[in-house]
């Protein structure tokens, strides 16, 4: 496992933005976004394999949250804009050596950040 430092969560009106960062202590081939709200399940949000430098995204977060990352650094960010109340959720970084079919479930990463919490509100 790596351990993972999460930052950048917050309170925000609908349709303003927020950034998330999470810093890695060591490296994996992929990191990912999960969030959960409270009494659901962890859902993905959004992940980058480091070979390559590809990115996935949930279809409810594609065009409004944008996934970067520094691959020298093990840090990921993660850009959410025209927030909505619908993405109020604790959000979590996770890392691992995941292979693509599991890229967008949370068994797929073995390291996991203790979560940042966003809500959006007016």
């Amino acid at each position: 496992q790596v351990q993972l430092t999460e930052s950048g969560g917050g309170l925000v009106q609908p349709g303003g933005s927020l950034r998330l960062s999470c810093a890695a202590s060591g490296s994996r081939n992929a990191m990912a976004w999960f969030r959960q709200a409270p009494g659901k399940e962890r859902d993905f949000v959004a992940a980058i394999r480091w070979n390559g430098g590809y990115t996935y995204y949930a279809d409810s977060v594609k065009g409004r949250f944008t996934l970067s990352g520094d691959k020298a650094s093990n840090s990921i960010y993660l850009q959410m804009n025209t927030l909505k109340p619908e993405d109020t959720a604790i959000y979590y970084c996770a890392a691992g050596r995941t292979i693509l079919s599991a890229i967008r479930t949370p068994g797929g990463y073995d390291s996991w950040g203790q979560g940042t919490p966003v809500t959006v509100s007016a």
